[in-house]
């Protein structure tokens, strides 16, 4: 089981990917931004997650040197991924998008790079994209973000090569069991979006009870449920202390009737747009 921050999960290609990560969904471009991405590096997290979308891949690209400097690690002890947008899914277009992120971050390479979202009829041409990129040795593993299962084996039914990561809404309220099964069979590591669920369950009764157990706020319960499930998880924080305190996720371990609790907790509830009705 996961021991520390930098311990990693070996995707089906060989690429070793971070447990643990920050994530930057809805962070601006600016200094709060610059400066979460290299707090983060400095406290031990190695894995930074943008897209294209959020319009910051300038600022994390800036975080990422100054983390660097600051520390003293190399590029390659990192792990960056980004992702395409609806708008760019498309062969060529994808291909260009990679490009223009690759740019921005002022990288020579990116660890991860995803299809954001399922649009139907684009998603198979974008995935001949990023099985090109990767066939090229210009990213170390290609994934897919907020494919259903459904999605997944029309995608499989063509790809040459099996999407390394599907990262999807998961938290406790959404416990995405069937996919869960499907991902492990397949070989698909599963990554956690919104793992706290925007703030929602920061307040939850049965999640501070557990906590208290432990000694441990909701957020540090929900982030260890993340991880003693297999599930790869980036809670975005901009402020120091919540970096730190949602890292400190593996000096303790939820039992097995801890863990149940948590799942029973399941709604189907999602805070994000469903992958099957989405309109962007």
């Amino acid at each position: 089981m996961t021991r520390n921050l930098q311990d990693t999960t070996t995707l089906h290609n060989g690429v070793k990917m971070p447990w643990f990560g920050l994530g930057v969904f809805k962070v601006e471009e600016g200094p709060e931004l610059v400066n979460a991405v290299k707090t983060a590096i400095i406290k031990g997290y190695r894995s930074i997650d943008t897209a294209a979308i959020y319009g910051n891949e300038e600022g994390v690209g800036q975080g990422i040197r100054e983390g660097i400097k600051e520390t003293g690690i190399t590029r390659e002890e990192l792990f960056v991924t980004s992702k395409v947008w609806n708008a760019d899914l498309g062969y060529e277009s994808t291909i260009e998008a990679y490009q223009t992120s690759l740019k921005k971050l002022n990288l020579d390479y990116l660890d991860l790079y995803l299809i954001h979202w399922p649009v139907e009829g684009k998603y198979n041409d974008a995935w001949r994209a990023l099985e090109t990129i990767y066939n090229e040795g210009k990213v170390k593993a290609i994934g897919v973000s907020n494919f259903h299962i459904h999605h997944l084996q029309d995608l499989l039914k063509e790809a040459k090569i099996k999407p390394m990561v599907d990262q999807v809404e998961f938290h406790p309220r959404l416990t995405q069991k069937e996919l869960r099964a499907f991902c492990q069979e397949q070989g698909i590591r599963l990554e956690a979006w919104s793992p706290l669920m925007a703030g929602q369950l920061l307040e939850d009764e049965t999640l501070r009870e557990i906590g208290n157990k432990y000694g441990k706020s909701i957020a540090q319960v929900i982030l260890r449920w993340d991880l003693q499930n297999g599930v790869v998880t980036i809670p975005k924080s901009t402020k120091e202390h919540r970096i730190v305190e949602n890292s400190s996720v593996f000096d303790f371990v939820l039992s097995d009737e801890d863990m149940k609790k948590i799942e029973e907790m399941n709604e189907n509830h999602r805070v994000g747009p469903d992958p099957d009705n989405f309109d962007f």
